[in-house]
């Protein structure tokens, strides 16, 4: 496998597992109370708002260790330039990324319309986010072993 390969099989384990201890860290902390209180709107802010903050510094973290453990392993450094096929790749992976997170936008924002609760607005902005995540990594991974 190369580097770019390498790195996007990571990228897609660390979200996964990012997204999962986090959500089982905060499941326990859901307010009982009504649908439409001020603390549910206030927990799913801090949730959205940490998971964010966590999920940059985790993958900073772990994009510094990979490259560690990557030269210790291979003695190569990490590729320094990136030529037409890498930001090719890149262009083709942030298009499909985002085009999953609009989707998930606008079905959270047509399940207000449908008089859905706020909640499932928040449950799918968030789980369209995980998902576009690990959609850009996959595509990454896709195209660096199939091409473009």
């Amino acid at each position: 496998m190369t580097y770019q390969e390498k790195k996007s099989v990571v990228s897609i384990i660390s979200a996964i597992v990012i997204f999962g201890v986090f959500c089982l860290f905060m499941y326990p902390r859901h307010p009982q109370g009504g649908l439409e209180s001020m603390e549910t709107f206030r927990y799913w802010g801090t949730f959205v708002l940490i998971l964010t903050l966590i999920s940059i510094v985790a993958h900073i973290i772990i994009s510094i260790i990979f490259n560690i453990i990557f030269r210790m392993t291979t003695g190569e450094k990490e590729p320094k330039f990136a030529d037409e096929l890498d930001k090719l790749i890149d262009l083709k992976a942030a298009r499909n990324s985002f085009v999953v997170f609009i989707l998930g936008f606008l079905l959270a924002m047509g399940s207000l319309i449908v008089f859905q609760p706020s909640q499932l607005m928040f449950i799918i902005l968030i789980t369209s986010g995980f998902i576009s995540d690990v959609t850009g990594s996959i595509t990454k991974l896709y195209h660096y072993r199939r091409g473009v």
